[in-house]
């Protein structure tokens, strides 16, 4: 065909492009299927939303507990926010990571060129952006029970940060080193004693003396203190609290990336 006009072959580069994506891309990748993977399932979709919201609504209305004055919800709304950090952070992550230990979903990551310090970052990640939605959902229904919480954002921002790492950190070190079903059992213990013990629906101060020094030591504790100390009596910067979480997240993320195990 006379006329048409000759197609150059060499305005496409069709070589291949051999090396890993950036840390950040790479990050981000495994955080979004890390995401969509929480959301798919149901029972950690009961454990980190449905069983806060339920506690939130009944210890709110019914008076099953003495808090000792003062309005209900303004004390069980931040312990509720801080038992959501703890179920998604902690208890969803460990037991969800210790099941993919064992199913071999961790041994196939290894050998792709995500780093272990990747993997738990994008965990991390993907733990923040469950908790927004859980922030979201659970102060809602609190302010709907005639909850108006006061103090700075931002202290109650940087207490969620610090109480991510802090239960990350003990979630990702028990499933890298324990078997699924240890993890699973830990896990599960683990949630019910700090639910119990950790100042979440139960004033720490009923405890005996001694008690209360040792619970105070305990991330739970320190998160849903400093949650209540801003969102319900304004306080300033939450340093204690502050501190035991960042110290909790510091020895728990630097075991776990020393030891975790991909199989």
């Amino acid at each position: 065909m006379t006329g048409a006009t000759p197609v150059s072959v060499h305005a496409i580069d069709f070589s291949p492009r051999p090396g890993a994506a950036p840390l950040p891309r790479m990050v981000l990748a495994q955080a979004g299927a890390e995401i969509r993977a929480m959301l798919r399932n149901g029972e950690q979709l009961v454990l980190t939303l449905i069983i806060p919201v339920l506690l939130l609504v009944a210890f709110s209305l019914a008076p099953l507990i003495d808090i000792g004055g003062g309005s209900r919800v303004a004390f069980i709304a931040p312990g509720v926010l801080a038992l959501a950090v703890m179920s998604t952070a902690f208890t969803g992550q460990a037991i969800g990571t210790g099941f993919e230990r064992r199913y071999g979903v961790l041994k196939r990551l290894g050998a792709t060129p995500l780093s272990r310090a990747g993997l738990l970052l994008a965990k991390t990640a993907a733990v923040v952006a469950v908790e927004i939605l859980q922030v979201i959902v659970i102060g809602m229904v609190a302010i709907t029970l005639g909850w108006s919480p006061q103090g700075d954002p931002l202290w109650v921002v940087l207490l969620i940060l610090f109480g991510t790492a802090a239960f990350s950190g003990l979630g990702l070190l028990m499933a890298g080193t324990l078997r699924a079903e240890a993890t699973l059992a830990a896990g599960n213990l683990v949630y019910l004693v700090l639910l119990g013990l950790g100042g979440v629906l139960f004033p720490i101060e009923k405890f005996p003396a001694g008690v209360q020094h040792v619970v105070g030591l305990l991330p739970i504790t320190a998160l849903s203190d400093g949650l209540r100390g801003v969102l319900t009596n304004g306080a300033g910067l939450p340093a204690t609290q502050l501190l035991v979480l960042a110290g909790w997240a510091a020895v728990t993320l630097g075991l776990a990336a020393r030891t975790f195990r991909w199989e």
